[in-house]
């Protein structure tokens, strides 16, 4: 069952343009979201969240158009980044019961649970914290409202190979759960261990949406990578 539906999805700016983007999202499923910078990842992930306005285009979740149903659609998604600039003086304590505050659906136990995966100290701050704790914090209140759908940018970057390798195997354990997964992500090793789905976008055009073995298959030679398929297709590209 597709619980996300992005349908011609277009955008323009001055140097670059988002043009007819399409691919929907099952329920369950961790699908990668990969593409060079500026291909047009983030702008996509923005309009999902109606922080960037597109031009035209149609975003539903849970057979909700997202226009029409966007605060009952985002008690229902997590959002997180690598790049969040929280209050630094704040204590995560203090940051936590500020949030609590905007979920309906806020579980205090599936805080708690990610605050000891996560080896958070909610008397820190996020200014002393490292930048891998920081990307975990940002997931830590993306997963405390039970999330049925999350939209990560990047949320490995930072992260240290065995951080990294714990937050697989989380993403894997959402997936059992029925969590929908989104994540954009350079680190396509990571794509390579987790991932149902690929969807590659190049220059602001979606150039493959589908199963990862489809992907790899279809664009890939024998015993490539999905790195080395995504480098020479970027390569090809350019040629």
């Amino acid at each position: 069952m597709d619980i996300v539906e992005v349908s011609g999805l277009c955008k323009t700016y001055p140097a670059f343009q988002l043009k007819e983007v399409s691919f929907s999202l099952e329920r369950g499923q961790i699908t990668g979201f990969i593409g060079r910078n500026g291909a047009g990842k983030s702008t996509t992930i923005k309009s999902m969240l109606n922080l960037v306005h597109p031009d035209r285009g149609n975003i539903s979740f849970f057979g909700m158009p997202l226009k029409e149903n966007e605060a009952e659609i985002k008690q229902r998604i997590g959002y997180s980044t690598g790049t969040v600039s929280w209050y630094p003086r704040k204590t995560i304590r203090e940051i936590l019961a500020v949030t609590r505050e905007f979920y309906s659906r806020w579980d205090d136990s599936a805080c708690r649970e990610c605050m000891a995966m996560f080896s958070l100290d909610e008397r820190k701050k996020p200014m002393e914290l490292s930048e891998g704790m920081k990307v975990k914090f940002n997931l830590l209140l993306a997963l405390s409202h039970r999330a049925e759908v999350l939209i990560l940018d990047e949320p490995t970057s930072g992260l240290d190979p065995f951080s990294r390798d714990e937050l697989l195997e989380l993403f894997r354990q959402l997936k059992k759960r029925g969590v929908t997964i989104l994540f954009s992500t350079h680190i396509t090793s990571d794509l390579e261990r987790c991932a149902d789905k690929i969807v590659y976008i190049r220059q602001g055009m979606i150039r493959s949406a589908c199963s990862k073995a489809e992907f790899m298959q279809h664009s890939g030679k024998p015993d490539e990578s999905l790195e080395e398929i995504f480098l020479r297709l970027e390569r090809e590209a350019r040629a």
